[in-house]
């Protein structure tokens, strides 16, 4: 899937030193697959950090072109840092799709639950997640935290294995993260990949 959207990491107004070619570039991360991607801005545009900027496919008013796809780790130091608040603001953007998460989730294999792939979440916060959404399905993730004891703070919880994820070491299911195609991973078919999405 084409990101539409991004959320803007770090700008370098003269580009990395190590580059050969002299030129603004940011690093930005998708909204819907988290996508890590450096962009060239348009001649005399400016792009503050955590602004949300138009890269589809269609005119972009400040992108000039997506220069490529990057990893983790060549993010930039103000990148990192911008991160957390970055993947936290797309969460609460769009809550609905990452309260289907713990709303329609579902187990993987026999003795493995999706929920226990979440930072924080062992068996009996998953138990007591899955007894409570029989009850009533989750409508916030407030509600979340006052039904489930003890749970840690779920969208925090949530940052943490979308970041696990964009680091991509030892990962085997990626449940919100564009995978990267030179590792091998376990694929995310349609079926499995939205499997917990809402009705």
């Amino acid at each position: 899937m084409v990101e539409e959207y991004a959320i803007v990491l770090d700008y370098l107004a003269r580009g990395k030193s190590s580059s050969f070619k002299t030129e603004p570039l940011a690093q930005v991360i998708g909204v819907t697959e988290f996508t890590l991607l450096e962009i060239v801005p348009k001649e005399g545009a400016e792009l503050k950090l955590g602004e949300k900027i138009y890269v589809g496919k269609d005119e972009r008013d400040k992108i000039e072109h997506i220069k490529k796809r990057i990893s983790f780790n060549e993010l930039t130091s103000t990148a990192l840092i911008e991160l957390s608040k970055a993947i936290e603001l797309i969460i609460k953007d769009n809550p609905e799709k990452f309260l289907a998460f713990y709303n329609k989730s579902r187990s993987i294999t026999i003795r493995r639950h999706q929920l226990e792939l979440i930072p924080g979440l062992g068996k009996k916060h998953v138990q007591s997640i899955l007894i409570e959404r029989e009850k009533k399905q989750f409508d916030s993730f407030n509600e979340i935290a006052e039904r489930v004891k003890l749970v840690p703070n779920p969208i925090n919880s949530l940052v943490k294995r979308i970041i696990d994820e964009l680091k991509g070491d030892d990962i085997k299911y990626y449940l919100f993260v564009r995978p990267p195609m030179q590792k091998d991973f376990t694929p995310r078919n349609p079926e499995q990949r939205y499997s917990f999405k809402k009705d």
